[in-house]
């Protein structure tokens, strides 16, 4: 699946589009003479201009139809009503400047000279829309470059997140059981890297994803964008994994991380979350669904599976008439 930002084009800067519009209107005005030559510059540099401001309006998704997790994970990075606001001054400039170009075709009459100065008219009324939506361009190139920065992750797919404390074991486990080299993206919003990860169970793939830097502390320490980030998570995740470490040799007291753990469960609240044990060769104790040493490899398959089981997952068949 490719993710939906992913694939969004580079937006050209206002001075880009102008540029671009008017060396292709004096290339236009080359092949002709007279009142025709100024004709097809004005009408090439109108098209141009109003062709690329509306490209860069239709690239984007309609946020309305966008999945949720999408949604939220973009909104946190960059403001999706800003960006909204922005495609519709884009829209807008792209009315106006093929409106501008009818107008101003429609003065030019009459000799040479004065056809000309019409069309230079044409072409700074054109520049000065274009200009109007600078800000609106440079904000939604922006957008595009953080988006495309978003992890690759399918809502469709069954997900299991996994969280806990950092020095727990997440990465270790999040590797040990995917089947390929996990996928590493950096969230816009993190200095921390997420990992998504794939594995099969009866030929249905699952996702597996840890999230440092979101779920390895208290809500209260996280930052906005991050808690909406970890909101968006919800939409996805379909099992979480705890890992807590008993032996407290990751640095952090039981008790913060039991607490962390009942803090997930909340946010969490409709999907099932089981608390694993994880360097079971060290400390069992703890009361626990799941007790495992990826260390000494004992019980790390049990742990996935048990996974895989709380998920429950079942595909949709194709109906058989």
């Amino acid at each position: 699946m490719t993710m939906i930002f992913e694939t969004l084009p580079t937006t050209p800067t206002s001075e880009e589009l102008i540029d671009k519009a008017f060396s292709r209107a004096a290339r236009a005005g080359r092949a002709k003479s007279g009142i025709q030559a100024q004709q097809s510059m004005l009408q090439t540099a109108s098209n141009v201009l109003s062709d690329n401001l509306q490209n860069v309006v239709t690239e984007w998704p309609d946020f309305r139809e966008v999945d949720p997790f999408y949604y939220e994970l973009a909104d946190a990075v960059v403001e999706v009503d800003e960006i909204r606001k922005s495609l519709s001054e884009i829209q807008w400039a792209s009315r106006k400047t093929k409106e501008i170009g009818r107008e101003y075709q429609g003065k030019l009459r009459g000799d040479i000279n004065y056809t000309r100065k019409v069309r230079k008219q044409g072409f700074a009324r054109l520049a000065d829309i274009v200009e109007e939506v600078e800000d609106d361009l440079d904000r939604v190139g922006k957008a595009r470059n953080d988006l495309r920065k978003l992890p690759e992750i399918n809502p469709d797919d069954p997900t299991v997140v996994v969280a806990g404390y950092p020095n727990v074991g997440k990465s270790s486990f999040v590797n040990d059981v995917t089947r390929a080299r996990n996928e590493i993206a950096k969230y816009p919003f993190t200095t921390k890297s997420v990992r998504v990860g794939h594995f099969e169970r009866d030929h249905i793939r699952y996702q597996i994803v840890d999230t440092p830097g979101l779920l390895d502390r208290p809500e209260d320490e996280r930052n906005a964008i991050e808690r909406q980030a970890v909101s968006a998570l919800t939409h996805v995740a379909d099992c979480i994994l705890f890992m807590v470490d008993a032996s407290a040799y990751c640095g952090y007291p039981l008790d913060a991380q039991l607490e962390l753990r009942d803090s997930v469960k909340e946010q969490f609240s409709d999907v099932p979350v089981l608390t694993v044990c994880n360097k079971s060769d060290l400390s069992t104790d703890v009361e626990a669904d799941l007790y495992m040493s990826i260390e000494e490899d004992d019980n790390v398959t049990e742990t996935l599976d048990a996974a895989v089981e709380a998920i429950g997952y079942e595909p949709e068949l194709p109906f058989d008439g």
